[in-house]
């Protein structure tokens, strides 16, 4: 039986842009099952972009930063967007991160002040909200039309779809997605190096740290606050285990990949999301690497 591929994130650096369109347009060709694009390197133009050089896969942004664009030019991006692409495009949006970004109130006043454009702009995607902790999964059932995650911990997932209200837990349009850190390298240790690097920056902000005690990973987070305290550098990193990052990336050999891809949809997430780094260079070496491992 032929494995559904999986989505991959996708973003345009700096003067590789049109490398970043050809390879979109190969990754299609592949047939992974969507391409979303995160904040860096603005996610939201560069759909645009993908709307006019692809033709069936799906698309979304994976998050827009709400606090970023006056809601009225986030409507007319986001609905140019949907009209090229033909009804492809995801709008997922978020609020960035820091403490001051726990207050929840701005999204629901953000969605409602944009779904006020519909009419205007001609008619806007679906949302998808990022979400992390159990009340910002709840509040994605009830105002948008999905909840994206970014590394968050496949043993907790289940606990996380539980907040979601019936309807959105049981409707097969509701997006369920999570972006998660993939390294392939038949050298484990190696391809796990990589990922901790990755996740060292995640690992200090405030927001991350709460989800992961939530997740099961109080001793981790207590012992990573206690080097950040120090400043050591190092200390952030050894206190992140094994446990916690197998956790919460993919990594090790291509077979060890796709299986685990399969064990996140066990989880409950309809959408895998890798984003993928490499031992041996940067995103393209990446993504040859992801190309032929699914192939």
């Amino acid at each position: 039986m032929r494995r559904v591929k999986p989505a991959v994130s996708l973003v345009a650096v700096p003067g590789r842009r049109r490398a970043t369109l050809d390879l979109a347009q190969k990754i299609e060709r592949e047939g992974f099952t969507g391409i979303y694009c995160p904040s860096p390197g603005d996610g939201l133009a560069l759909c645009h972009a993908l709307a006019l050089v692809t033709r069936e896969i799906a698309l979304g942004t994976s998050i827009a930063h709400i606090y970023t664009r006056h809601a009225l030019e986030f409507a007319q991006g986001a609905a140019i967007v949907h009209e090229l692409s033909g009804g492809r495009f995801r709008f997922g949006i978020g609020v960035s991160h820091g403490p001051a970004h726990e207050r929840l109130g701005i999204r629901p006043r953000f969605v409602t002040e944009l779904r006020s454009y519909d009419k205007q702009v001609g008619g806007l995607p679906p949302i998808t909200l990022a979400t992390l902790r159990q009340k910002m999964v709840a509040l994605a059932g009830e105002i948008a039309q999905g909840a994206v995650w970014a590394n968050a911990a496949r043993s907790h997932m289940p606990a996380s779809l539980a907040q979601l209200p019936a309807p959105a837990r049981t409707d097969p349009a509701f997006f369920i997605g999570d972006m998660i850190p993939t390294c392939i390298d038949d050298d484990r240790n190696a391809a796990a190096a990589v990922m901790r690097k990755t996740l060292l920056s995640y690992a200090k902000l405030p927001n991350y740290q709460n989800y992961w005690i939530e997740a099961g990973y109080e001793d981790e987070m207590r012992a990573v606050r206690e080097a950040i305290a120090r400043r050591d550098e190092d200390g952030i990193a050894k206190a992140l285990s094994d446990r916690w990052l197998r956790d919460v990336t993919l990594f090790g050999s291509a077979s060890e990949v796709r299986d685990g891809v399969e064990a996140w949809r066990a989880a409950g997430v309809k959408t895998v999301i890798l984003v993928p780094s490499s031992t041996r260079g940067g995103q393209l070496v990446a993504f040859d690497e992801l190309i032929r491992a699914f192939a």
